[in-house]
């Protein structure tokens, strides 16, 4: 669901904040998502585990252009949309937020729905803690034997991740890098052997930024 991207900001995990207003109480829930069909999924699941619940409010971004809310009762624009609108300044994406009420039997106002909600959603946020993804490109190599110890040597030099070695008549390397780095190192590796030996790109994905 992400548009092409360098890199974008999630949720690191799963995160649980509570904010209480005049007995009311509001529980956010808040999960880092890949799909609809994930964040339909984590808001049934809160909505079972708080079926007594007065409301389960919820909003979910994917990408830059995915964007669903619900007030789930309330009056509109006082709790899906602030919730909505905390995932959006937070500069976070890919991101499922649902918050609870148990009502407290005095009414709020718009106004106290919106700082309650908007409250409570942040607090699941701060729990759950921000992270950068980036894009990498997985590159792979085939090289004689005696060359994987001087290719070993210079990986760390490349901020390359090794994701598999085969061992046979040949070693096979599966490594990635950032997709910005990938043309330098691509090159960095073909100079290295004098152009008997160069890594291919075969793929991509987004990783987690070591910090």
């Amino acid at each position: 669901m992400l548009e092409q991207t360098d890199g974008y900001l999630t949720l690191l995990h799963g995160g649980e904040g509570t904010f209480e207003e005049k007995r009311s109480t509001f529980i956010g829930y808040a999960l880092p998502v890949q799909s609809e069909e994930e964040a339909l999924a984590f808001i049934r699941k809160i909505k079972s585990k708080h079926y007594d619940a007065r409301h389960n409010v919820y909003a979910y971004l994917l990408g830059q252009s995915v964007a669903r809310y619900s007030d789930d009762g309330e009056p509109q624009g006082t709790a899906g949309i602030p919730i909505l609108e905390v995932i959006k300044k937070c500069g976070i994406t890919n991101a499922c937020i649902v918050v609870t009420r148990y009502f407290g039997g005095i009414l709020l106002g718009a106004g106290g729905l919106v700082r309650a909600y908007t409250a409570a959603a942040k607090a699941a946020v701060d729990d759950a803690q921000i992270a950068e993804y980036v894009r990498f490109s997985l590159l792979r190599i085939r090289l004689a034997y005696p060359d994987f110890q001087k290719f070993s040597a210079k990986l760390p030099a490349l901020g390359a991740k090794v994701d598999a070695v085969d061992y046979a008549d040949a070693v096979t390397v599966d490594f990635a890098v950032q997709a910005r780095e990938a043309e330098k190192v691509c090159r960095e590796v073909s100079e290295l052997f004098n152009g008997k030996s160069s890594a291919n790109v075969v793929g991509e994905r987004f990783d987690l930024l070591a910090k």
